[in-house]
């Protein structure tokens, strides 16, 4: 156990170097660290939301509205089917969870009523007379439920993500709940503009056989619906409305990419997009048909702009104009790119954590770190003399590590985190406790210094590695099953663990060696 390779001796030093090179720069301002060249260590311990503040908000998926769109989108395909079939039909419609529509034909009952049960299997189809029913199940609402949070808290953190919000807590609650925590971030209310918006984009052709005025008297014609624009008034003062057709031409679904730019000929903030080869077909061969008629660019319900179609689009790209700011443009490409939410979300609650009770946090947080790194120097100090010494040198080493090791992986520093370095100040002075008892009493059977020095190591080890192993085991499964505060309290704890039994097996050792070695002691300090 006292033998100590040379190689052994550098990797030591290398890890130490490391650890004292990676927490440097939190001790450094913002003005210094962008002055530190890329290629040495600049990264700074992230902090959560309860160390540096930041906004929790609770949000709830309006599941009614995928019922609904889903529920549309089936009143089209079943319209679509009867048709082809040459089916007539009367009634067609949507209620709750059912679409049902009344066969006109009494022989072609059976025909529609196979034709309609093969357009969904998860739909109960029911016959009663004429009327054919097609109803949603408990399965597949919980199944379209379940999809739709999880698609939800995906495309959230990819919004999130392109912010700039560094390591937001984003997780399910409940059935339809989310938890979001933005820790740091500097303009909350656009934030919660781009979480709130659903940013559905659709491209769907204006209905030009009907009038907009009787629709806005009267009921919206067939196939058609009033839409207003997203800026443009009337002369009422009104949004100007447009009739559109409910076919859509081309989703959202098929952009790969949005990007905010500037018009050449106007200089004004536009959008440019570019669809997959999928979009672009199908968009090319829409403009081909409809050369000279207009379609509308629909999002969440508005229409953006509404341009003449002057030549057929079959490069799959095109660009948005609808009098946009910079910011805005800047916003709509983040939405589109992050994709559209399957449900609005409602901002059921919200918090606020000013940076004043993080710093608050922090300050509680060092002055206890002060006082348990004080009380276990004091008493190694007191208990066991030189040998004290080494090992409180191993332990402001151990915190270097740490707090390097949190720098390096990124990992948010929370509360509760704080609280694990703690823990962990208390347990890094454990095996070197257990080691040097271990080495008092070989010496009180009249072994030499290094003779009970060899045998203290190398009889306390697996009691270390054993008792070390298991809360280890216990911060990993405390990560895996937990969240939030639980998780950062178990990252700190499980980096702790490696780096003390680190410090303690072999920087410890390495100190009692060199002083073995350059001393030559007959008798051991007490």
């Amino acid at each position: 156990m006292l033998d100590f390779p040379r190689w052994k001796v550098t990797v030591i030093l290398i890890v130490c170097a490391l650890g004292f090179a990676f927490s440097i720069p939190n001790f450094l301002n913002n003005q210094i660290i962008s002055k530190v060249p890329d290629w040495l260590p600049r990264k700074q311990v992230s902090l959560g939301l309860d160390l540096q503040g930041g906004s929790h908000l609770l949000l709830e998926v309006d599941f009614s509205a995928v019922i609904n769109e889903y529920l549309d989108g089936l009143v089209e395909t079943v319209r679509t089917e009867l048709r082809k079939e040459r089916i007539r039909y009367q009634g067609l419609g949507s209620k709750g969870t059912e679409v049902s529509v009344r066969i006109r034909d009494s022989s072609s009952i059976d025909k529609a009523f196979r034709l309609l049960s093969s357009i969904d299997r998860q739909m109960e189809t029911v016959l009663d007379g004429n009327r054919i029913s097609m109803t949603m199940g408990e399965q597949a609402i919980g199944e379209r439920r379940i999809a739709a949070v999880q698609q939800s808290i995906e495309i959230e953190r990819r919004r999130i993500d392109e912010t700039g919000v560094r390591e937001p807590t984003i997780q399910r609650q409940g059935e339809n709940r989310i938890i979001l925590q933005l820790p740091g971030i500097d303009d909350p209310d656009r934030v919660k503009r781009l979480i709130g918006k659903t940013a559905k984009m659709s491209f769907q052709l204006v209905d030009l056989r009907n009038s907009v005025q009787e629709a806005m008297v009267g009921r919206s014609p067939l196939g058609s619906r009033l839409l207003p624009h997203n800026s443009a008034i009337d002369s009422s003062g009104k949004p100007r409305m447009f009739l559109v057709r409910k076919k859509v031409m081309v989703s959202g679904e098929n952009l790969v990419d949005a990007q905010p730019s500037f018009d050449q000929q106007t200089n004004e903030p536009i959008v440019s997009f570019r669809f997959d080869s999928a979009g672009a077909k199908r968009f090319g061969k829409v403009t081909t048909k409809n050369v000279g008629k207009p379609f509308a660019i629909v999002l969440d319900g508005r229409v953006l702009s509404a341009p003449v179609i002057r030549e057929p689009i079959v490069g799959g790209a095109g660009q948005i104009s609808g009098g946009f700011t910079a910011q805005s443009a800047n916003d709509l490409a983040l939405l589109l790119r992050a994709g559209a939410l399957p449900a609005p979300l409602k901002i059921l609650e919200e918090r606020t954590v000013g940076p004043g009770l993080g710093a608050d946090s922090i300050a509680a947080g060092k002055f206890a770190s002060l006082i348990g790194l004080a009380g276990v120097v004091l008493f190694m100090g007191f208990a066991y003399g030189l040998f004290g010494l080494f090992a409180n040198l191993a332990l402001f080493i151990n915190l270097v590590l740490i707090l390097g090791t949190l720098s390096l992986l990124q990992a948010t520093l929370t509360l509760p985190g704080i609280a694990g370095i703690i823990l962990t100040i208390g347990m890094a002075v454990d095996a070197n406790v257990l080691i040097f008892e271990r080495i008092r009493e070989e010496t009180r059977v009249g072994r030499t210094p290094i003779s009970a020095v060899n045998a203290g190591y190398g009889r306390a080890l697996k009691t270390i590695v054993d008792a070390n192993l298991t809360t280890l085991i216990a911060a990993i499964l405390l990560y895996i099953f937990g969240s939030g505060p639980v998780r950062g309290f178990a990252v700190t704890l499980a980096i702790g663990i490696v780096t003390s039994m680190f410090t303690a097996i072999m920087l410890t050792r390495l100190f009692v060696v060199s002083w073995l070695r350059q001393t030559r002691p007959k008798h051991l300090p007490s």
